[in-house]
């Protein structure tokens, strides 16, 4: 297991980025899957990783919708959280072996703490967990109306609940990049620094 810690300065040191900074040659022959709780980024930051790479961008809960022709709110409240979590399952085994292999791949909350996808995507991918404090998941899911578990209900208090139960599995991770409340492009140069770090290590462990 790898785990990177990467802390920023203050939004205000964004613009101080050395604007020479030369671009990691980053070369990726599987998946790589983003992991957390909703809110940490995820998609936004899985999305310009991919940008970031030449690789495609593909967000599970999208593609779940998609095949069930309904929202995720509409499956959690017509079929329950164990008929959600058998399509979620099926849906994710089919999009990590789906032609290109390489690509980034943004799944829900609850997909990393299911033993069988977890067991898939550490065995078959690159995993990402961005890791965000309490404090920062509630401002960034405040007015969100997408997620099931945080509708009609103590927001601040589910997500420490979920806080409390998950973060010891996304620990599981590859590797894990603490996020801020801070520019999308910092938090990209952090994931890249550690995505760059972590093939370095595995590089040299089978030298």
């Amino acid at each position: 297991m790898f785990f990177i810690k990467f802390l920023l300065s203050d939004f205000k040191n964004f613009f101080n980025i050395d604007p020479m900074r030369k671009e990691p040659e980053i070369k990726i022959d599987k998946p790589i899957v983003m992991v957390g709780l909703m809110g940490a980024g995820k998609t936004s930051v899985g999305r310009a990783l991919a940008h970031k790479l030449g690789m495609p961008f593909v967000d599970s809960d999208k593609e779940i919708e998609r095949a069930a022709g309904c929202s995720v709110v509409d499956i959690f409240s017509l079929y329950g959280e164990q008929e959600f979590r058998r399509v979620e399952q099926r849906v994710i085994f089919r999009l990590l072996d789906t032609p290109p292999v390489p690509k980034v791949l943004s799944t829900g909350e609850g997909a990393f703490i299911t033993p069988e996808i977890r067991k898939r995507v550490l065995s078959q991918a690159i995993t990402i967990w961005l890791k965000a404090d309490l404090d920062l998941l509630v401002k960034r899911t405040k007015f969100r109306d997408t997620r099931p578990q945080l509708l009609h209900t103590d927001s601040k208090k589910i997500l420490a609940q979920l806080i409390d139960e998950r973060y010891n599995t996304y620990a599981m991770a590859d590797i894990t990049v603490e996020t801020l409340d801070e520019n999308l492009r910092k938090t990209l140069v952090k994931v890249t620094d550690a995505l760059q770090q972590y093939l370095k290590q595995k590089e040299e462990k089978n030298e």
